[in-house]
C-alpha cells in the first residue's frame, strides 16, 4: 500500500491478560493490511486483482476481501455519478503511476490491452456466485479502497480494547479516548505549508481521511505545479484543480477514504452535498482555501 502503518492501544489495567491479548489483537490487524494488499494491489502481477485484470469477458470466482472492496467501489461510482471509479488503472498506468513503491520497478500489466473510455459500468458482479466480471479489457485500482479496507477489519480485531488508533499513511481510526481519557485529537495538514496544520478536530468512533493534491504528484513533474497528481477525474482524465484537501470523518474508513476522493472530484458544492447525501461529514478547502464543511463536522469531531 504504500506506507507506514502504525497501532496504539491504551493500557487498560481493568483487562485480565491484557498485555498477551493485545499483542495478539495487533498481530492479527497488521495481517489484515498484508492480506488485502496481496489481493487488491495493482502493483503486483500475481495478485489477485491482476489476475482478474488479465481474464477479461470471463466470470472469476472472487475471494470475500476482493469482491467486498469492488462491490463498495462500484457503489461509491454509482453514488457519485462517475466521480469516483475504480476503472481508472490504465490511466494512472499511463500517467507514470505504474512502479512498485518497495523496489521502484515499473510493472507492466495490461496497459496495451486496455479498453479506452472504460467506466465503471464495465465491471458486471454476481453476488450470488461471488464472481466479477469485466465486460471489457481494464485496469481496476482499489487504491482509494483497499487501504480503508485494511483498516476496518483491523478495527474488528482491537474493538475489544475499546481506546485505540490506526493510522495507515494519515488514514486513521480513532476508538475511544486517548490515554488522557479524552477524545482523540487529529492534525488536518496545511495544503499549501509544509510542516503546518490548517484545522484539527477531536474525534472519537470515527475514521478520519483526507486526499490532497499534494499526497503523490505524477513523476517528473515540479512539485510546485499543483496541476497534476493522484486524484483523476475519471470523466476528463485530468486532475482537478478547484479543490486542494478534502476530510472525511465516517463511522469507517472504507466510506471515508472513498468519499473523500468522489468529493475532490466533485468540487466543494457538489462535494458537500455528496458527503451530507451519505452521512459522511467533511472538511474542503478550495484552491484559494476557502472553507467549505458540513453542518454535523463539529458534532461528529
Amino acid at each position: 500500500m504504500g506506507t507506514f502503518v502504525t497501532i496504539e492501544v491504551v493500557r487498560d489495567v481493568t483487562l485480565a491478560n491484557f498485555e498477551s491479548g493485545v499483542d495478539a489483537a495487533i498481530e492479527r490487524a497488521f495481517g489484515w493490511f498484508h492480506e488485502i494488499e496481496q489481493r487488491c494491489t495493482r502493483f503486483d502481477p500475481s495478485s489477485e486483482l491482476m489476475q482478474l485484470t488479465a481474464s477479461p469477458g470471463v466470470p472469476v470466482a472472487a475471494s470475500p476481501i476482493l469482491f467486498q472492496a469492488v462491490q463498495f467501489a462500484l457503489l461509491v461510482a454509482e453514488e457519485s455519478d462517475g466521480a469516483f471509479d475504480p476503472t481508472v488503472g490504465h490511466r494512472m498506468e499511463s500517467r507514470g503511476f505504474n512502479r512498485e513503491h518497495r523496489s521502484g520497478k515499473i510493472v507492466q500489466t495490461q496497459l496495451g490491452r486496455a479498453s479506452r473510455n472504460v467506466s465503471w459500468r464495465d465491471v458486471q458482479l454476481d453476488c450470488e456466485e461471488k464472481t466479477i466480471t469485466l465486460l471489457r479489457p481494464l485496469t481496476l485500482d482499489l487504491g482509494a479502497v483497499a487501504k480503508g479496507l485494511a483498516i476496518d477489519m483491523a478495527v474488528r480485531e482491537l474493538a475489544s480494547f475499546r481506546n485505540f488508533a490506526i493510522d495507515a499513511g494519515g488514514d486513521l481510526y480513532l476508538g475511544g479516548s486517548n490515554s488522557n481519557a479524552d477524545p482523540w485529537s487529529v492534525g488536518i495538514r496545511h495544503p499549501r505549508r509544509d510542516g503546518e496544520l490548517i484545522e484539527s478536530l477531536r474525534v472519537s468512533d470515527r475514521a478520519v481521511c483526507t486526499s490532497g493534491d499534494y499526497e503523490r504528484r505524477v513523476p517528473g513533474e515540479n512539485l510546485n505545479d499543483r496541476g497534476q497528481h493522484h486524484i483523476l477525474d475519471p470523466r476528463t482524465g485530468e486532475s482537478p484543480t478547484d479543490v486542494v484537501s478534502v476530510t472525511a470523518v465516517a463511522p469507517g474508513a472504507m466510506l471515508a477514504d472513498a468519499l473523500a476522493t468522489a468529493a475532490f472530484v466533485l468540487g466543494p458544492e457538489v462535494g458537500i452535498q455528496l458527503l451530507h447525501r451519505t452521512g459522511v461529514e467533511g472538511l474542503m478547502f478550495t484552491a484559494d482555501l476557502k472553507r467549505y464543511e458540513t453542518r454535523g463536522l463539529r458534532r461528529a469531531a
